[in-house]
């Protein structure tokens, strides 16, 4: 597993033939605001939820309205996007032409983007508005193209093959017009993973020495790269905020994941929430701070977190959750959204603070 984010986004094929058939459940939630939803209450709530048809449910992110965008697996183990709106209501997608579709980002608006696998067995971008209309896409010289996330602006992120092949980052403008990018230093790979709504962009890249290293790009394209201290394995940025502020992890000389939170002048804090022995695996960062993620503990179990910005960590399962729960975005309003796995299989949630 290179980052938590590419654990939780790209469905391995294996999995399609592990996980058991899905219960479904559901609830009804249309009278909540999630945008105005206070940080924290005495006692959170949870909504659990999977697509009509769907045997594995992976909720991948939200935006400030509550709209959520993810992946599910239906009974004859072929990947489909969905979106659910606030009020419950899920509906699904697939790209035209195919194979499997995977969203992966969901923007104000509720225009999402994400890849799919056509029949000329390459995989493409897509962007789909709210309204459902489809464009696809590719980057001109490109043999894959894999968008991972988009901004209010409806500026998206990702990165593709080249003819060697080596992955390089792009940005498309809401016009359609393609920049390609590496940070200096970039040998392998480069992988993009947020923008926020001016532009700045952050991600991981990889060395001469396939060591991964930290960076943000900003949005006139100078590039900065950083490493926590003590990050010796690598380090994977998976977040940025409104403000600059930026999360990720990192490994250290024993391999054992850390999170970090890096200020807008460069700051870099570490942390575990209590209990982390098997890796801290942050997921999603908030105009406030607010970081959610998940980790390992002892057990083995996969347990999610929320951290406040003042630093206070505060763990917790998915109703139900027996072997893992994974949070995937956060709102302005603290509302999280996720997947947990039970005896049946793999379904989404969302916490309300």
């Amino acid at each position: 597993m290179k980052t938590r984010i590419l654990r939780n986004t790209f469905i391995s094929v294996g999995v399609l033939f592990t996980l058991p058939l899905m219960l479904t459940a559901g609830s009804n939630d249309e009278d909540l605001n999630f945008s105005d939803m206070p940080l924290a209450h005495r006692h959170p709530t949870f909504i659990t939820f999977d697509p009509p048809g769907s045997r594995i449910t992976f909720a991948l992110a939200i935006n400030p309205a509550g709209m959520i965008a993810g992946n599910y697996v239906d009974s004859s183990n072929v990947i489909h996007g969905f979106v659910r709106d606030k009020d419950g209501a899920i509906t699904t997608f697939d790209a035209p032409g195919a194979q499997f579709t995977q969203a992966f980002g969901i923007n104000p608006r509720g225009t999402i983007t994400g890849t799919y696998f056509g029949a000329d067995f390459t995989f493409h971008g897509f962007v789909r508005a709210r309204h459902g209309t489809i464009t696809t896409f590719d980057v001109p010289g490109g043999q894959d193209t894999l968008p991972i996330g988009i901004n209010p602006m409806g500026t998206i992120i990702g990165n593709y093959f080249d003819t060697n092949p080596i992955i390089h980052g792009f940005v498309r403008a809401p016009n359609g017009i393609f920049t390609t990018f590496d940070p200096p230093g970039a040998v392998f790979e480069t992988d993009p993973f947020s923008i926020n709504p001016i532009g700045a962009i952050t991600g991981d890249y990889f060395d001469a020495s396939f060591t991964a290293h930290g960076f943000v790009r900003a949005p006139n394209g100078t590039f900065t790269t950083f490493d926590p201290p003590g990050a010796v394995n690598g380090t994977f940025p998976g977040a940025i905020n409104p403000m600059g502020t930026i999360t990720g992890s990192y490994f250290d000389a024993s391999n054992t994941a850390h999170g970090f939170v890096r200020a807008p002048n460069g700051t870099i804090t570490t942390f575990d929430p209590p209990g982390a022995v098997n890796g801290t695996f942050p997921a999603a960062i908030n105009p406030m701070g607010t970081i959610t993620g998940d980790y390992g503990d002892a057990s083995i179990t996969v347990r999610s977190f929320v951290r406040a910005p003042h630093g206070t960590i505060t763990t917790f399962d998915a109703p139900g959750a027996q072997e893992e729960t994974l949070a995937g975005g956060i709102t302005p309003g603290g509302v999280i959204v996720g997947s947990f796995a039970d005896t049946s299989g793999l379904h989404g949630f969302v916490r309300i603070p």
